[in-house]
């Protein structure tokens, strides 16, 4: 249990759990931060999206890159799962396939970091998963 010495150190804990409390509200905001959706339905389970779901959480968190991971169901790509749908605020959703931990690192560094293009783009035609 934390314990407080001092009216100062009660006033810092308040401002340190109210700036936590903007990050989170801002966090569930899409317009506000980038969403990462990984695929969780059995084909994408049984081709290996719980790793990649995990290292995607772990790594942007380890790296202070503000992002949303979240699970969804199937998207219709079946033949490249595991699969990834990335939006970056203020720009069209971009998915990727056949994502392993390697390529979510690429992914992370070259296109959310940089903003470069990479290979594993699958051409999408909805507007977003």
């Amino acid at each position: 249990m934390l314990k407080l010495e001092s009216v100062k150190s009660l006033k810092d804990l308040r401002e340190t759990l109210k700036m936590k409390r903007v990050a989170l509200s801002q966090k569930d905001d899409p317009q506000s931060t980038i969403q990462v959706k990984v695929t969780m339905a059995t084909c994408g389970i049984a081709s290996g999206s719980k790793p990649v779901f995990e290292y995607m959480q772990q790594e942007l968190s380890k790296r202070n890159i503000p992002a949303r991971v979240s699970k969804v169901g199937c998207m219709g790509f079946c033949y490249a799962e595991p699969t990834i749908e990335i939006t970056i605020p203020g720009k069209d959703p971009v998915m990727f396939g056949f994502v392993d931990t390697r390529k979510a690192d690429e992914i992370i560094e070259r296109f959310i970091r940089k903003g470069e293009l990479i290979e594993g783009i699958i051409p999408i035609n909805y507007e977003t998963a």
